[in-house]
């Protein structure tokens, strides 16, 4: 028997059906889903945890002017080499560009979280996960681009293919999905969103 989750007193600002789904996990399902519509542009000299906090905070301010009165919980996700800040590819050669960077590196995944609450509170976290990946083959490479099952992420999708590649992981597995599971939950309880 399975039990229907009570609409949750937020709305989401993201379009992102992986972050719907990490939410519908420990049991929070917003009220509305509303993505924000944001120039993702860096600015000259911003560096990647400056840019994903500014992102995140920027899509639930966008969110907030919409729907004035609610909850509103965004997030943003990227991964980065160094300084260098990884962006969704839009082609086949720039996913291939993508995975000969990562190829046998070390990278990171940052994620942002905001909430911005009814009465114009902001709360942010702030989460950083450090991945080791194998040096990837060719035709790994070129069978992984193929895939497409990195249409519409940044960089990939570690739930899926690419998980076979992932030597190691330390930090927060959702977060590299698209949301930190803890973090969240603590920013919606502290909120009183039940």
């Amino acid at each position: 028997m399975t039990t229907n989750i009570a609409p949750q007193d937020f709305v989401l600002a993201s379009a992102s059906p992986q972050r719907r789904r990490l939410l519908a996990q420990i049991g929070y399902q917003p009220k509305e889903i509303l993505a924000a519509d944001i120039d993702e542009s860096e600015l000259k000299y911003e560096k990647p945890i400056a840019y994903v906090c500014r992102m995140a905070r920027e899509k639930a301010k966008a969110v907030a002017n919409l729907r004035p009165g609610e909850n509103i919980l965004a997030s943003d996700t990227i991964v980065t080499v160094g300084l260098r800040i990884i962006h969704k590819s839009q082609t086949d050669a720039e996913q291939e560009k993508v995975m000969r960077l990562l190829s046998g590196r070390n990278h990171k995944v940052i994620t942002a979280v905001c909430l911005i609450t009814k009465d114009g509170k902001i709360c942010e976290r702030l989460v950083s996960t450090r991945i080791s990946m194998k040096r990837l083959s060719d035709e790994e490479i070129k069978d992984y681009v193929a895939s497409h099952e990195w249409v519409g992420v940044c960089g990939y999708k570690i739930e899926g293919v690419l998980a076979g590649f992932v030597r190691r992981m330390t930090g927060s597995f959702s977060s590299v999905v698209g949301l930190p599971l803890y973090e969240t939950r603590n920013l919606l309880i502290g909120a009183h969103i039940k």
